[in-house]
């Protein structure tokens, strides 16, 4: 057991949730690219204990549960980012901050997509979002979205449009190489697409004209380096919303669990590295229970 140093804390797992930079880091994208191993390749979440820097380590609220610890660090915090950085705000999530704006979200059955719907929801927003079919419109639907559309529709645009006529305030993106021509077709004027993954393709080309015209802002988010002071008010803000009951987890709330033991963990990376909708999660101290 590694005893922690200067700024350290060291955390007893109980749950651990795997994420595509899991699988990723493993394939050979960088040492320690999952976030809590971020540049501690000795580190990560799917062991028993970690030594991990403090700043980094963010009390759990009373009425959450270790599944929902284990589901909400990265997409619940990549989600706050992506909701976060338009222009005309708001900075920061509360209940009310964006009342009066309508958020869409693509791939809204997804884990980053159901943070993003609970969270835009919880802040007041509108929430419209494009799902492949039946199966994922219904998770979606249990997450909080007001209206949930098939993205391979003819007339989604006219769709979307028919909900924000002046178009929508804000893209939460997962897939930017095939939805160029859709977010350009429904972003307002000065509206911001943040983008948090490239599913679907590396490259994309933009019609400059046409973005100029509407004042577009591009942003990308990726939370290695987003900075401490973003991920530390993401914290709060989500803890608030958990305390709220904002944040739940399981298929009833749209994000359905799968669950392996900590020996099965390259089942729990394949799963996810499948493309599994909904969570994986690993039980690593099984049994254990928080004192009262």
């Amino acid at each position: 057991m590694t005893e922690p140093g200067a700024g350290e804390v060291r955390v007893r797992i109980v749950v651990s949730g795997v994420n595509p930079t899991d699988w990723k880091s493993r394939r050979g994208s960088a040492p320690g690219q999952a976030l809590a191993a971020y540049q501690r390749a000795n580190s990560g979440s799917a062991q028993e204990y970690a030594v991990l820097p403090a700043e980094r380590v963010f009390l759990l609220s009373a009425n959450a549960s270790f599944d929902q610890g284990a589901s909400l660090g990265v997409p619940a915090i990549t989600a706050y980012r992506a909701l976060t950085v338009a222009e005309d705000g708001p900075r920061r999530l509360h209940p009310g901050a964006l009342a009066g704006k309508v958020v869409l979200v693509a791939g809204g059955a997804g884990a980053v997509g159901h943070a993003a719907i609970q969270l835009a929801r919880w802040a007041g927003a509108s929430v419209v979002t494009t799902v492949s079919g039946p199966a994922k419109a219904a998770l979606a639907t249990a997450a909080g979205a007001q209206h949930v559309l098939t993205y391979t529709d003819p007339d989604v645009v006219a769709q979307i449009r028919a909900i924000a006529p002046e178009g929508v305030d804000l893209i939460v993106e997962v897939a930017p190489a095939q939805n160029a021509r859709l977010d350009l077709a429904v972003i307002r004027n000065r509206g911001s697409i943040a983008v948090y993954a490239n599913n679907g393709g590396d490259q994309e080309t933009l019609d400059v004209r046409q973005h100029f015209s509407l004042n577009v802002r591009y942003q990308f988010v990726l939370l290695y380096t987003v900075g401490a002071d973003v991920i530390r008010a993401a914290a709060e803000d989500i803890t608030a919303a958990l305390v709220d009951g904002a944040l739940g987890v399981g298929e009833e709330a749209g994000l359905p669990l799968h669950r392996t033991e900590v020996a099965h963990t390259a089942d729990a990376h394949a799963l996810v590295e499948s493309g599994v909708v909904g969570k994986v999660l690993i039980d690593v101290s099984v049994g254990f229970a928080p004192a009262a």
